[in-house]
């Protein structure tokens, strides 16, 4: 196989089967192989329709469905290279995304997007839009041909053909593209499958933007190899709906998600001190039969609070859930200790979109939450001597497009690529420490990883998010979203959890603010990362008061 679109026509000689589902006109709606196959068809006689040649771009900012599917395995059965877009990003990134990419077409969700590509640029592709009524772009009902005149096509390439340009959603500084051939991601998907060993039975609710990597390969590629159904949930709001109705086996996420679901089903126990003891001592129980530590008359009780606690707790997860492969971020060992605790196979990975993205993982048999597992199948890791994790395989990405020095900086001459993540190792297995730029070094020279402080403070349910500062200053500090005002509490609380720290890295000043960071006011990322900068610059005024002078 050396063409990603073959991961679709090796199911054509089984029509019926149910690849996808999605919510249509108030119902759910599948789609089997041959339906798939059809509408991937459409999309490719329109994409002849257009002039457009192997290695042309085409980029595509959609929400997850059947069409950014169908779109993608169109383009890629084509030879064109596929550039994803964040539907949350702002327009002014989209806009150097698709000037940088050079991208011939630009395929979008609504008119909103399209008003606010138009209101920052002026030398944008052809629009085509899925919502009718756009100015300046045409409606997809109008460009997609009603049916196809020929069967879909997956053209024979080589294995380092480019595949598509994936612009990585830095926290500083303007996005990087990607450069992932079908091999690339072929490779991840193959060496992935050994650790996420799916089957006939099982099904996957697909929650994260397909533009992420993660979701991509895990969430999409993997399952389409699998043949395996995916249904697209909603949105965050429904997504206890959601689970309940197609009660999936497996879900890929991160952290994030389990975080939020915690603080609900904690916030709901709250009222009662007999449900919380019960529910704190299942987690407790659970996890030393976990760890191999609990004795037969623990393994007695927790069988039963399993049926009385954790079994209605898992229900709210649609009750037939497996296994949940977490990423994207750092898993806080409290939240892996509840799930496991409570019975739900969570295994943690780690990876970046240079790596296609999957880099290592923790496996169903063979599970430590410290850490993120082991590297997969043909993928050689190494420490150097700043101890940075170095990463070389099949799946490592050719390049950065259009930029060679950036290139250079990650990717040395005999393939080893630097993840600019510190990382040690625990019985083979990984454990990621920080980022080795993001180090925060005070006035007096003494240091802090920021991720690694923000974590631990994370692990208290007080503080929704946060970011520690501290910069050339006397002293750390934080910026924290909270609904608590009373900030000796919380600089009690914050320095709580950082007792395994070096007494230097304690809070001294925490800066409480009641609005969430998110994608839409531009203090997260596109795949929920701090962008730092933007954090401090929109709270300056803050900071000044926290360091005067």
């Amino acid at each position: 196989m050396t063409n990603l679109a073959q991961l679709l026509t090796r199911h054509l000689s089984t029509p019926e089967k149910i690849l996808y589902s999605q919510h249509e006109d108030d119902a759910w709606r599948d789609y089997s192989v041959a339906e798939v196959a059809r509408l991937a068809a459409r999309w490719q006689q329109a994409l002849h329709r257009e002039g457009l040649q192997a290695g042309d771009r085409v980029a595509l900012c959609l929400k997850n469905g059947v069409n950014w599917v169908a779109l993608d395995l169109a383009a890629l059965g084509l030879g064109l290279v596929v550039v994803p877009l964040y539907l949350e990003d702002n327009a002014e990134n989209m806009a150097w995304c698709l000037r940088d990419s050079g991208a011939r077409l630009l395929v979008l969700e609504n008119a909103r997007q399209c008003l606010a590509l138009q209101a920052c640029a002026s030398d944008l592709p052809p629009m085509v839009c899925v919502q009718a009524g756009a100015a300046g772009s045409v409606a997809l009902a109008n460009w997609l041909p009603a049916s196809a005149k020929a069967e879909f096509e997956a053209q024979p390439l080589q294995s380092d053909t480019l595949a598509t340009i994936v612009y990585t959603s830095g926290t500083t500084g303007r996005s990087k593209g990607v450069m992932l051939s079908h091999g690339n991601i072929l490779s991840n998907v193959a060496a992935s499958s050994e650790v996420v060993r799916l089957h006939g039975e099982d099904s996957l609710l697909s929650l994260l933007p397909l533009s992420h990597m993660f979701e991509r390969t895990c969430g999409y590629y993997l399952p389409l190899a699998a043949g395996i159904k995916v249904a697209y949930a909603r949105g965050i709001q429904q997504i206890g709906e959601d689970l309940a109705y197609h009660q999936p086996t497996v879900m890929i996420a991160v952290p994030r998600v389990f975080e939020r679901f915690l603080a609900r089903l904690e916030k709901a126990l709250s009222d009662s001190f007999i449900k919380h003891a019960l529910f704190r001592l299942t987690v407790h129980l659970g996890w030393r039969c976990f760890r191999g530590q609990a004795s037969g008359l623990e393994k007695m009780l927790y069988a039963l609070l399993q049926r009385i606690v954790a079994v209605p707790v898992l229900a709210r997860l649609g009750g037939r859930l497996a296994l949940t492969v977490v990423g994207g971020a750092k898993v806080e060992l409290r939240i892996a200790r509840t799930f496991i605790g409570l019975g739900l196979n969570m295994i943690q990975g780690y990876g970046l979109t240079e790596a296609s993205p999957v880099v290592a993982a923790n496996r169903e048999w063979d599970n430590d939450p410290v850490t993120v597992g082991a590297p997969l199948a043909q993928v050689e890791t190494r420490i150097n001597a700043a101890g940075e994790l170095l990463v070389r395989g099949p799946s490592v990405m050719l390049g950065y497009w259009n930029n060679p020095e950036a290139t250079a900086q990650v990717l040395d001459a005999e393939g080893w690529l630097n993840t600019g993540d510190l990382a040690g190792l625990k019985d083979d297995k990984i454990i990621i420490s920080g980022r080795s730029k993001d180090i925060l070094i005070l006035s007096n020279g003494e240091k802090a990883s920021p991720q690694d402080v923000e974590a631990a403070i994370l692990d208290d349910p007080l503080f929704e998010q946060v970011m520690l500062i501290g910069e050339g200053k006397p002293f750390f500090a934080l910026l924290a979203v909270t609904r608590e005002q009373d900030e000796k509490m919380m600089i009690r609380r914050a320095n709580a959890q950082l007792k395994a720290f070096p007494h230097y890295v304690r809070v001294r000043r925490v800066v409480a603010v009641s609005e969430p960071w998110t994608v839409e006011n531009g203090l997260l990322t596109p795949t929920q990362k701090v962008r730092r900068k933007a954090v401090e610059a929109h709270y300056m005024q803050q900071v000044m008061g926290v360091y005067p002078g």
